[in-house]
């Protein structure tokens, strides 16, 4: 794709292909307003990488530099990888998308749910962002004390009648899909490390295993409370609100476990090690910008079939109640695990795109039109549900002033 050129003044390594130097200038303009703690930014095109940058500190605190083999929480990112390995199995004919999940989980048709299809599920359509069973955070490791609090689970409005996002549960009800259906039982975790990650050689992990060597892992610097409430007018009014009143489908779709303080601190290891698959994947950009190059090109080296990448990229089947968000208090649209373009949150060259956000401000996605895999992910959480302001100058430069593609919000 053309000679590298350098880009490694002070706190900022790694290099672009030529042409691609404004997005080189907008990931530096993020340390030089002080935006960025320590931060990453890949993109793979036509299934080669011709972005991969980072700079700026592992740790704030102790000002150690962020390296080339960084990893970080991403988040909510996580759930478009996770979502891959659905997606994998899907093209294997272990799973359809629109068979009932009960089905391959007899367990699941509990409270209500008999009907729901998987299609229904992975579009937070199923109305089960929250859990009412009183876990905890060591039960997470328990595949049956989950599994079985998952299942008896009641919606929280008729499936398939609207939507809201499945922020913590959607990766718990994904693993247990595939640990009926795949042959071996893996959870997702296992499953995505087998069959996602080692065929791309991914640096990234759901659940980090202890051959990750910890100090190659990013602290995240949050806020403290009482300076976080100065920030609310980054979120959507109404989902501030809500988020702040525990008892709401909100602040239970967010609480989960119910052991809050542990859930807190993503810094700690025990939250590390456990499988998160919708919350807690730890990994590099470059990582993340591959596996959706790979989506974004045909997936011939995960074996996804035709059908199935026909199927993430079509527009989202959406719920009969229209697209009103009940936990987020937003207008959105999922789609098989993932995010798909909306007028306030405009990704990509076309609405084929696919993605999700995290926490924080990271984000990862596949733009076929163009055959891109794009990602950014960094340490200081910010508070915009969507488009941060330190990565949506970077998707800008990349579709405005290389692509030249529709603008990005």
């Amino acid at each position: 794709m053309g000679r590298k050129v350098a880009v490694s003044p002070d706190l900022v390594e790694g290099d672009v292909d030529e042409g691609y130097g404004k997005i080189a200038d907008a990931f530096r303009a993020n340390f030089a307003a002080h935006r960025d703690v320590g931060a990453a930014v890949a993109v793979y095109r036509h299934g080669v990488k011709v972005v991969d940058m980072w700079g700026g500190y592992r740790n704030g605190f102790t000002k150690t530099p962020w390296r080339h083999d960084t990893v970080v929480n991403m988040f909510s990112t996580t759930k478009g990888v996770a979502s891959l390995a659905v997606s994998v199995a899907a093209s294997r004919g272990l799973i359809s998308y629109d068979a009932k999940v009960a089905d391959y989980w007899p367990e699941f048709a509990q409270a209500g749910k008999a009907e729901v299809t998987v299609r229904q599920l992975l579009s937070h359509q199923a109305g089960l962002s929250a859990l009412d069973a009183p876990l905890l955070l060591a039960d997470l490791t328990d595949q049956e004390t989950l599994s079985a609090a998952l299942a008896a689970q009641a919606p929280a409005w008729p499936p398939g009648s609207r939507h809201g996002y499945h922020a913590l549960t959607l990766g718990w009800y994904e693993s247990e899909l595939i640990r009926h259906t795949d042959p071996a039982g893996r959870t997702l975790g296992q499953f995505f490390a087998d069959e996602v990650a080692a065929p791309l050689g991914l640096d990234l992990y759901i659940g980090l295993p202890a051959s990750v060597d910890r100090d190659r892992v990013a602290h995240l610097h949050g806020w403290p409370r009482a300076e976080a409430l100065l920030h609310l007018n980054a979120m959507p009014p109404r989902l501030a609100l809500a988020a702040l009143n525990p008892r709401s489908l909100t602040g239970r779709s967010v609480n989960l476990p119910n052991d809050v303080d542990a859930m807190r601190d993503y810094n700690r290891e025990d939250i590390r090690t456990v499988e998160i698959p919708a919350a807690n994947g730890i990994g590099t950009a470059r990582a993340v910008a591959k596996a959706y190059g790979c989506a974004a090109t045909g997936g011939r080296e995960l074996g996804l079939t035709a059908d199935t990448l026909d199927a993430l990229t079509k527009s989202a089947v959406t719920p009969t109640g229209g697209i009103r968000d009940k936990v987020l208090h937003v207008n959105s649209l999922f789609s098989l695990g993932y995010c798909k373009p909306v007028p306030h949150f405009n990704f990509g060259s076309s609405d084929r795109a696919f993605g999700t956000p995290g926490l924080g401000g990271s984000f990862g996605f596949a733009d076929p039109d163009t055959g891109v895999g794009f990602a950014y992910v960094m340490n200081r959480l910010g508070f915009h549900l969507w488009s941060d302001p330190r990565e949506l100058p970077l998707r800008q430069a990349l579709f405005r002033d290389v692509l030249g593609a529709r603008p990005q919000k």
